[in-house]
């Protein structure tokens, strides 16, 4: 019976350790999924997930293009339950090295939340422009913000 018990618990923990990897995954979607994008996202980091308010978060998009990129934006719009929150247009070179080459990339944009930013359930789209303002993506995910935030954590010890 110890031995059966001990295979089961083996088996379980195997289980957890294949399906651990992919709890943290971020379903991204492109916005029209009817549109033939000219960048294509493999996934998007976030570092640290969970996100905490009042500490500095990393979003990392995956991307490829065929075509080199000399320039262009990506504007950020962010909703929390549908209403919109955020909104910030950047210089493409300013959050990755021009010109794009043909092949892999990654954009990586910072933000640290202020702590006073309420929990719950938000929505990041991400579009990204050439110079001449024509969409090469648009994607969107969900993430989530926790009850707790470091600078109370701190202030609590």
């Amino acid at each position: 019976m110890a031995e059966i018990q001990i295979k089961v618990f083996i088996v379980l923990l195997c289980s957890v350790s294949l399906i651990a990897p992919f709890a943290d995954a971020i379903d991204v979607k492109y916005c029209n999924k009817k549109n033939n994008y000219a960048v294509k996202v493999s996934g998007v980091e976030i570092n640290p997930y969970p996100i905490e308010r009042g500490t500095e978060t990393t979003f990392t998009i995956k991307a490829s293009t065929e075509t080199p990129i000399s320039g262009g934006n990506l504007v950020i719009d962010v909703s929390y339950y549908f209403f919109g929150v955020y909104s910030e247009t950047s210089d493409l070179c300013g959050k990755t090295s021009c010109p794009v080459t043909a092949g892999d990339f990654a954009i990586s944009h910072s933000q640290s939340l202020p702590s006073v930013t309420p929990p719950g359930s938000y929505t990041l789209t991400m579009k990204l422009q050439d110079s001449n303002k024509k969409e090469l993506t648009c994607i969107s995910f969900d993430f989530s913000i926790g009850w707790y935030s470091s600078e109370e954590a701190v202030a609590s010890s």
